[in-house]
């Protein structure tokens, strides 16, 4: 009995899950803001590092920075991982700015390559500043934040919460020496080395890297993922949303082209996707389909361009408001050049490609019954009242609307009924 119990418990042992440790390494780069489709990616490779049993994460990053929610996801993600997380700012040139800082601060592990830098490093946007009570509220919330990382991963907490308050960015050689950073390391093999035998504490307790020989694992985004985090760009978004609205109103003012409809309506709900992802001003929406309404009206209505004038005014203005930041410190804005590109095609859009549509639905009917009225003719026969004519190289009955006609002589179409020309004599 005694033997049994050895047995069976050797066998646990063999297939305990330390035991079933590889060497298996898993990375995932990201290379651009953080934005929602990042916030799946960071999940979806955690989930695949303990699918596969490895020893540890490796998220390759290089930032500008993104959106607080969606790097609140992350961290979360990040600080309730049963396997290893290491954020490594890599290559050399490579940043972790405004929200790479709170992310590479979660991690178990961080390390930056030569020639990197960290730190807030916000951009002053244009998207208009809040006022100084909310502003004030919004940094208090997010210095809050990154204490409690620091605190829980033993960097140091001082000069992160001067990296949200005062925006600081420090080099890779400064952030080691304020630990800041675990290490430094050239490229992925010395980053390795330097990982084997690290002690770090996890969801799951103590685990021990083991970093040698080891299989890399590498998770690319996947295809859902790819289009998430290409249309969660602000100026993606933007320009969608502007050619849906092109293309509905071109389908609408010349029915029939389908084309522009059928681009339209995928890329407004595109937008409407990509929009749902970003914090968006309603107010700043409001204003560019405003815009959009006047530029309409103005093809409708003589005001000599002061609708235009407006409608660009309110354009611009609408664009510059539509991407509604909670802090200084993420980086989400719709690029100047952009709007401003934008701006001009939809005031020449209007005042040609529309313009154009309105005219030709206004221009006098050429063809049918209704073409034929007005036109002139000769009569073939003598209309007493009714007769012969010639319209348009075509024989008709007709009938006179006047005095009989006599033939040879010119007509006037007044009116059509049941295939017959209703007429009257003219010079």
């Amino acid at each position: 009995m005694q033997g049994i119990k050895i047995i069976m418990a050797c066998l646990l042992a063999f297939y305990s899950p330390a035991a079933a440790q590889t060497n298996n390494i898993t990375v995932i780069n990201i290379d651009g803001p953080i934005n929602p489709a990042s916030s799946e990616y960071v999940l979806s490779g955690i989930e695949t590092a303990k699918k596969n049993n490895s020893q540890c994460l490796i998220i390759e990053l290089n930032t500008p920075g993104g959106l607080l929610a969606s790097t609140r996801e992350i961290v979360a993600n990040i600080l309730q991982s049963p396997v290893p997380v290491v954020v490594y700012v890599f290559p050399s040139g490579a940043r972790a700015a405004s929200a790479g800082v709170f992310i590479t601060l979660a991690a178990n592990i961080a390390a930056m390559a030569p020639g990197t830098n960290i730190g807030a490093a916000h951009p002053v946007t244009l998207q208009g500043q809040q006022d100084s009570v909310m502003m004030e509220k919004a940094t208090n919330d997010a210095a809050a934040f990154i204490r409690s990382i620091s605190k829980k991963r033993k960097r140091n907490v001082k000069w992160a919460e001067s990296a949200v308050r005062k925006s600081l960015s420090i080099t890779e050689t400064e952030a080691l020496d304020k630990k800041v950073i675990d290490f430094i390391a050239k490229d992925e093999s010395e980053l390795l080395k330097l990982l084997n035998g690290r002690i770090v504490e996890t969801s799951n307790g103590t685990i021990k890297i083991s970093s040698s020989n080891p299989n890399i694992i590498r998770k690319e985004m996947s295809f859902k993922q790819e289009i998430l985090n290409i249309i969660s760009d602000p100026n993606i978004a933007y320009i969608l949303f502007m050619l849906g609205i092109y293309g509905l109103l071109f389908e609408l003012y010349n029915p029939g082209a389908i084309f522009p409809g059928v681009i339209g309506g995928i890329c407004i709900i595109l937008a409407f996707y990509s929009l749902h992802t970003l914090p968006v001003n309603y107010a700043g929406l409001a204003l560019i389909i405003f815009g959009i309404i006047l530029f309409v009206l103005e093809i409708k209505i003589v005001s000599h361009g002061i609708l235009s004038v407006g409608g660009v005014i309110s354009l611009v203005l609408g664009s510059i408001m539509l991407i509604d930041v909670e802090s200084a410190l993420e980086f989400a804005e719709i690029s100047i050049e952009v709007i401003i590109l934008i701006a001009a095609l939809t005031l020449i859009f209007f005042s040609f490609a529309i313009g154009l549509g309105i005219k030709a639905q206004r221009k006098k009917p050429t063809t049918g019954a209704e073409g034929i009225k007005g036109e002139l003719g000769i009569a073939i026969t003598k209309l007493n009242p009714k007769g012969k004519v010639k319209v348009h190289g075509e024989i008709w009955d007709a009938e006179s609307i006047e005095n009989e006609i006599d033939k040879n002589s010119k007509v006037i179409v007044e009116e059509i009924q049941s295939l017959t020309l209703f007429v009257r004599k003219t010079n």
